[in-house]
């Protein structure tokens, strides 16, 4: 039987890994690489904060070669457009036909996807799509996932939750209205251990700092 060649969007966090755990679980899905987008300026994860340096250490640790797409700060939608037209002809050309993304429930989210892959020729994948996040949440902790929180909106959570495990006691920490994943974009992670990792991503936590309205906490390599 011939595997449906699957690229999978990663953000570094539990989401895009959780995604990935369950790719996997078809036997007729190969997934062949990741991709993530990262701002140049900075050499971090978009909206994650994620070095690049602890990116590619993860990659190697799940497995999987990785594409690095970088965009510019500040990122007009013109060159935005412009780089993942770019991005995407190439992933055509390589004989690739599906993209997979992590998105849970939002719609907006999912229609925009689907609307840059209209008429490209690739077709967008949603292994999570529609998932209760409450029982998603401990899904993943049952199975061993485990991240830490690496940004947060101070509107709506703690800034001491910076650099917080993604555990039981993260969750009992979480106001009403705020999703147990983060979705509305509460929280974003990194993911460092779990079924879909073959060995863990040796981390520590660095400072937490305030910018741009957001609070992120830096996390490291162990051995720097």
């Amino acid at each position: 039987m011939t595997k449906t060649k699957v690229l999978l969007s990663w953000s570094s966090g539990k989401d895009s890994a959780w995604a990935l755990h369950q790719l996997r679980q078809d036997p007729a899905i190969e997934v062949v690489g990741l991709f993530t987008t990262l701002n140049q300026a900075f050499e971090r994860v978009a909206m994650h904060g994620v070095r690049k340096q602890l990116l590619m250490q993860q990659a190697e640790c799940v497995g999987l070669p990785i594409e690095a797409i970088d965009l510019p700060w500040p990122c007009s939608n013109e060159d935005y457009s412009r780089i993942m037209t770019g991005f995407i002809e190439g992933v055509v050309a390589r004989g690739i036909r599906h993209m997979a993304f992590g998105d849970l429930f939002l719609e907006d989210v999912r229609a925009y996807r689907e609307r840059q892959l209209e008429g490209t020729g690739i077709r967008a994948l949603f292994p999570l799509w529609g998932s209760d996040t409450r029982l998603l949440a401990r899904e993943m902790m049952e199975a061993g996932l485990k991240a830490r929180i690496s940004t947060l909106d101070p509107k709506k959570l703690e800034m001491s939750l910076g650099g917080h495990e993604f555990d039981e006691a993260l969750l009992a920490a979480l106001p009403d209205g705020v999703d147990p994943c983060g979705e509305n974009g509460e929280f974003h992670t990194l993911a460092y251990d779990g079924p879909m990792f073959m060995l863990p991503l040796a981390i520590k936590t660095g400072e937490t700092v305030v910018r741009d309205g957001f609070v992120f906490t830096d996390l490291l390599p162990l051995n720097d």
